[in-house]
């Protein structure tokens, strides 16, 4: 169904939307707890995606407390709110039109306070037993404090798989190598998965309440560090809603510098997950080989943006520093010289048959499992689901690049190397573009508070997929709220399908193909 189609249909169930002032196309608009579930089952039926769910507590400007919700639609993002009473603070279940809305449903639960009614599944999820009892941490004049040094964490009711022959193995959460802290629940016949359960939260690191002390100008180098691989998707992201809420309009150059940093990032990942691919897979020469490319890669951005993972190069307004000639030259030949190895690696990789072996058919998620559960980003693309929003969108400078989407209908680990090969070459082609055709000009724009209460969004195509910032901030210049929303939300859940009906052995290897955040889940 085309947009104008929705739209009208929204409006005739009570919804009135209005553009922000943002790069991409993004509406806001409130409407009634009658049609809050309406409005998700409308969504879904056109093939539309949830992108996040969250709660804000806006008592302190005598507004109350609020759901919000975000989803993508064919022609851009809509972001609704239902405020609510102040005697239930709940608001209906979205789980059964957007399966991904659970998680972030008791995620919010536990941050604000606020309950989906009907949910099937209310155990807390990033509160692990040791919050201090009271109010919710995202509340109106909340005073939350961690757990003393004697107190243990409470036990979590992990789902249990009866049968012959059934037992569970539990992984984590301190694991051997230097990942972040998650528990793996399997229940398995032999080496055979039946069930895979996840359980989060252990680097809840309070990013959230955090933003509400910081000055607005000054919160962006918070939004860099929500999950440091992807520090230019969320700066931008947050930068992006920051300029919306206080309409300012960025410098041309600065647009194309952004969206340099934001696929040079992409390739740094890229290279480091297919060299850790094949290492899990026995092949360490693989590993070599591209440690050795996204070493040259990040020492190569050091120099050009002051940081190797560009941390802090994105700022409101623009950006930190301008990249001269001489250095876009040196940009547009490193792409050359990565290009033709990652060209000849492919082909080793695409060759190996001990590699096409754990590769081929190993956790594979349909494409109807993928839209049905909310699949998106990379593992998305590689499961036949074609979101990008880098493609079709009226977005800077991504409309004059004419990128090119990676899919794959495949499902499995293969087609998720595959993806991350073309999006590698994809990206390359694309820095050699904007170096050779980087607009003149400024490169910065001061920004000038509102004055009143503005709300602004920020969405951008990071390299796990879309990120999303939702912003308020009041009329005295403060942050009310930032909601910051990584795809991992969406594809965690994904994984655990993954792994069923495959080996114990093979989880290494399917969790490194979709390698999500747990720094950008557990804020």
């Amino acid at each position: 169904p085309c947009w104008e189609t929705d739209l009208m249909v929204l409006s005739e169930l009570g919804l009135e939307l209005r553009r922000l002032p943002a790069p991409l196309p993004i509406w806001h608009g409130t409407l009634r707890h009658a049609t809050w579930s309406a409005v998700a089952r409308t969504i879904a039926d056109a093939g539309g995606r949830l992108v996040s769910v969250w709660g804000v507590d806006r008592r302190g400007a005598e507004q109350g407390m609020v759901a919000c919700a975000a989803y993508a639609v064919l022609e851009g993002l809509v972001w609704v709110e239902l405020r609510l009473d102040d005697a239930t603070q709940s608001f209906p279940d979205l789980a059964a039109a957007f399966p991904c809305a659970a998680r972030m449903q008791r995620a919010m639960a536990d941050l604000s306070g606020l309950h989906a009614e009907g949910s099937r599944d209310n155990r807390p999820w990033l509160d692990h037993g040791l919050w201090s009892p009271g109010p919710a941490p995202l509340q109106y004049k909340a005073q939350p404090q961690g757990a003393g040094a004697d107190m243990l964490p409470a036990d979590y009711p992990f789902v249990r798989v009866e049968g012959d022959g059934v037992h569970e193995i539990a992984v984590g959460p301190v694991h051997a190598g230097i990942i972040e802290p998650g528990h793996w629940r399997f229940s398995v016949v032999g080496e055979k998965v039946l069930r895979l359960e996840e359980h989060l939260g252990y680097a809840h690191k309070g990013i959230e309440r955090r933003f509400t002390e910081l000055a607005p100008l000054d919160a962006y180098r918070l939004a860099g560090r929500v999950s440091g691989d992807t520090t230019v998707a969320f700066t931008w992201a947050y930068c992006m809603a920051l300029e919306s809420a206080w309409r300012c309009e960025i410098p041309v150059r600065a647009t194309w510098l952004r969206a340099l940093m934001l696929e040079r990032e992409r390739v740094a990942n890229h290279l480091g997950d297919l060299g850790a691919l094949g290492n899990d897979a026995g092949l360490a020469f693989g590993l070599a080989q591209f440690s050795r490319l996204r070493e040259d890669w990040q020492r190569l951005s050091k120099e050009a943006f002051a940081h190797r993972l560009m941390m802090d190069a994105v700022v409101p307004g623009g950006v930190a520093t301008d990249i001269a000639p001489s250095m876009l030259d040196r940009l547009h030949q490193q792409c050359d010289e990565i290009e033709r190895e990652v060209r000849v690696l492919k082909a080793i990789y695409d060759e190996h048959a001990g590699l096409q072996d754990r590769f081929l058919t190993t956790g594979r998620v349909t494409p109807q499992l993928a839209a049905q559960l909310g699949l998106t980003g990379l593992a998305g693309r590689a499961s036949g689901q074609s979101a990008d929003l880098r493609c079709g969108r009226d977005w800077a400078p991504y409309d004059q690049l004419e990128v090119a989407m990676a899919t794959h209908s495949g499902g499995d680990i293969a087609a998720r190397v595959t993806v991350r090969f073309e999006e590698t070459l994809e990206s390359l082609r694309l820095i050699r573009v904007i170096c050779s055709g980087l607009p003149g000009g400024g490169t910065h724009a001061e920004l000038q508070p509102a004055g009143v209460a503005s709300i602004g969004a920020g969405w951008v195509e990071g390299w796990r997929g879309e990120v999303f910032v939702a912003l308020e901030v009041g009329e005295d210049g403060r942050i009310v709220r930032c909601h910051c929303h990584d795809p991992s939300w969406q594809n965690w859940p994904v994984l655990e399908h993954a792994m069923i009906g495959n080996i114990v052995p093979d989880f290494p290897l399917i969790n490194k193909s979709f390698n999500l955040s747990y720094s950008g889940h557990d804020l």
